[in-house]
């Protein structure tokens, strides 16, 4: 476990996606920071809701000060709801669209005017490939992931201006424990995929490690690992 390698922030890190990533990157040398509602395992973990933009900034500034230079963010928070669009309160549309939208914003605002004082970082957030295709039931999580699409394409042009790479994952079903009890664990849904099986949180950290290399000349793209279900 690196002690002296570069800084990635990666949100979502006590479980899932993120937790992976953050293993992952540190398999590779990185100081992972985890950033999450619950406890991560980090070494530095810091009790964030992604919400909170005024304390996700000032959390940022802490790490700048006392980890180090921030090179790398992953924004993996998030979660998944299954709800026909006509039984959808407002208020989990609205919930959704804060958590993935607007905690990805966050976070990017927080990180990117330290990456641009430096001229170099990579920032890199976790779409979905429903924010691609879309699927039933889950017209508000499809929703906001596209706007993350958006988002992340908008800011790329924005960024590397400034030496800053910012792109996007968009994992198809992921086997981690967010999708236990859903359609995408039937077997029928599994045979559908030209894979023959859901993607492993270890192949979606192994494409984030891709768009984190400092040598990487990907910008504002949305690379999907997602066994085959969208072509």
């Amino acid at each position: 476990m690196s002690t002296n390698g570069p800084v990635a922030v990666v949100t979502g890190a006590a479980s899932g996606i993120g937790r992976v990533t953050g293993e992952h990157l540190q398999s590779l040398g990185w100081q992972v920071v985890g950033v999450d509602r619950n406890e991560s395992q980090f070494p530095t973990t810091m009790r964030i809701d992604v919400t909170d933009r005024h304390g996700f900034i000032g959390a940022i500034s802490q790490v700048e000060s006392t980890v180090g230079p921030i090179e790398l963010l992953v924004n993996a928070a998030g979660y998944d709801q299954e709800i026909p669009i006509g039984e959808l309160p407002d208020h989990e549309w609205d919930r959704m669209f804060a958590v993935l939208v607007g905690g990805t914003a966050n976070a990017c605002a927080a990180v990117l005017p330290h990456m641009r004082k430096r001229g170099h970082g990579a920032i890199v957030a976790i779409s979905s490939e429903l924010g691609l295709a879309g699927c039933e039931l889950y017209a508000h999580y499809a929703a906001a992931k596209g706007a993350v699409n958006g988002f992340i394409k908008a800011l790329a042009l924005e960024a590397i201006e400034y030496g800053v790479r910012v792109n996007a994952v968009a994992p198809g079903p992921t086997d981690t424990p967010l999708i236990d009890g859903s359609q995408w664990r039937d077997p029928e849904y599994l045979a559908t995929l030209p894979l023959g099986r859901l993607v492993s949180p270890q192949e979606i950290a192994g494409t984030v490690a891709l768009l984190a290399d400092p040598g990487s000349f990907y910008v504002g793209e949305i690379l999907s690992p997602n066994a085959g279900a969208v072509i």
